[in-house]
């Protein structure tokens, strides 16, 4: 197994770091607020097939950004990954988006329809689609207050809550920070990306013109979490089926092996 190359790319108010690494029709494996860590597992699975290319968001891990109070806009980043893409060489591109990863997916393939092949969109947190779209944004919202009230414990405990997903506050953030990054990304996340992300309101005219191209994805043990039950809403005004994946929210990391299978297979069904 090759060790994946790493790159840095100059961009317009930011620095990003990207990883490369396998051989074939490039796969691009993003997510928000995760960055390349978290396919780590995955990537390896995927890298006999394809060129994996993943990376981490402007502002997270190692890729920093020059104004640290811009907000994560999901159209910023779709241009940060379409960036990505043309320095790998090689577009069209297929796209697995995950979480904030998939809402950046959906805008690239909306802003730039020429650059992706296949977008798998895995669970995104769109609020605005489901049918109680006003008290999902006040629950978001309610979220975001928390954070600036009473700190990251307290708002990851009401991220819970509200999403119905089982992720406690990092370990030692209440009192004793386990790592200073562990910190940053949640400082990050619920003050510049939470609102954006999950307020996004994606370009339906533009995604129904892309067609099938676009595979609405949900996990098979996250149903009636907050992010599959938004999946399956976006499904439905996309006039589209919702494919299931293994496992939950990160079921690339939990159940890798299987997911990695299927995914191979819907990219192969696409071309």
């Amino acid at each position: 197994m090759t060790r994946p190359t790493t790159h840095l790319l100059d961009v317009p108010g930011a620095r990003l770091h990207y990883e490369v690494q396998g051989s074939g029709p490039v796969l691009a494996l993003i997510g928000q607020p995760m960055g390349a860590f978290g396919f780590a597992t995955i990537a390896p699975l995927l890298a006999d097939d394809y060129t994996v290319v993943t990376y981490d968001p402007r502002g997270f891990a190692r890729s920093t950004i020059d104004d640290p109070d811009q907000d994560a806009e999901p159209d910023v980043l779709a241009d940060d990954v379409r960036r990505v893409l043309e320095a790998v060489g090689e577009v069209p591109a297929h796209v697995f988006g995950s979480s904030g990863g998939a809402v950046t997916g959906l805008a690239l393939i909306a802003r730039y329809p020429d650059h992706v092949r296949t977008l798998v969109a895995h669970e995104p947190p769109l609020a605005l689609v489901l049918p109680e779209a006003e008290g999902a944004r006040a629950g978001m919202e309610e979220i975001y207050d928390t954070y600036r009230s009473a700190g990251i414990g307290a708002a990851w405990e009401r991220f819970s809550a509200f999403t119905g997903m089982n992720m406690s506050p990092p370990a030692g953030t209440e009192r004793q920070p386990a790592s200073p990054e562990v910190v940053a990304t949640s400082e990050r996340f619920f003050g510049h990306g939470l609102l954006t992300i999950a307020l996004y309101e994606p370009d339906f005219s533009a995604l129904r013109g892309v067609g099938s191209r676009v595979v609405v994805a949900g996990g098979t043990t996250s149903k009636g979490e907050f992010p599959q039950r938004t999946a399956v809403a976006l499904a439905e005004r996309l006039g589209t089926p919702i494919t299931e994946f293994p496992g939950g929210h990160t079921g690339f990391i939990s159940d890798s092996r299987e997911f990695a299978a299927v995914l191979r297979r819907i990219l192969a069904d696409a071309r």
